[in-house]
């Protein structure tokens, strides 16, 4: 996966050994570097304001604050940055409160090390890492909200990019609505990053979320 810079990742992790080896990973693959490494929220809150990364690799168990409160006051922050839990174990629960606090995915902490980078190289296209069950969980807390103001959440989206979107909504890949639109997966990618922009979210569960309620307040 290839962008027009090198993508920039900092790193939440208070356990030093690994924080060490995620920089180094990070570092040792061509297209990412990483520009920032804090032990607790505390210290990301200061440092990822400053160095501003495209991308967090966000520990979701942190001393003192935790990384889905660290995960709310980024994103509040910086509309643009995408995170990515980091977590021992798939506890759905955590999982989903960090991607309602604005996270666009996770990855296991054993993951092999090309699995990590994939995940950040994912988002980074449009992608959410995640297991089908939590981005359902995630749609269902959504729609479960009250119905967005009268303005519609696809308001200034194209033709195709509505299509596109509709069919995101359905759970379909990348290649698979290319595929029912006749046009690369690389042009649905593109697609996607001027619907996000235009919705104000930052990852597909999110604009497929936006889409639900707007089609459920519609009736």
């Amino acid at each position: 996966m290839s962008f027009p810079s090198a993508t920039k990742i900092a790193i939440v992790e208070d356990n030093s050994s690994l924080r060490k080896t995620l920089t180094a990973l990070v570092n040792a693959t061509p297209g990412f570097s990483c520009v920032c490494a804090s032990a607790s929220a505390e210290d990301a809150l200061v440092d990822i304001p400053k160095h501003k990364p495209d991308v967090v690799l966000m520990d979701i168990h942190l001393p003192g604050e935790s990384g889905i409160v660290c995960t709310a006051r980024l994103t509040a922050q910086m509309e643009k940055l995408q995170v990515i839990m980091l977590t021992v174990y798939k506890d759905t629960k955590l999982i989903f409160q960090a991607l309602k606090a604005g996270a666009c995915g996770y990855v296991l902490k054993r993951s092999k090390p090309e699995e990590i980078m994939d995940a950040v190289a994912e988002v980074r296209s449009g992608g959410a890492p995640m297991t089908g069950e939590i981005a359902r969980m995630v749609v269902r807390s959504f729609k479960a909200e009250e119905a967005e103001k009268k303005n519609s959440a696809a308001e200034g989206l194209s033709g195709r990019e509505s299509e596109i979107l509709a069919l995101l909504s359905e759970g379909l890949s990348n290649k698979e609505i290319g595929s029912r639109l006749n046009i690369s997966a690389a042009t649905v990618r593109s697609h996607l990053m001027n619907i996000f922009k235009k919705l104000h979210v930052h990852c597909r569960t999110e604009a497929a979320a936006k889409y639900l309620k707007h089609r459920a307040a519609r009736g």
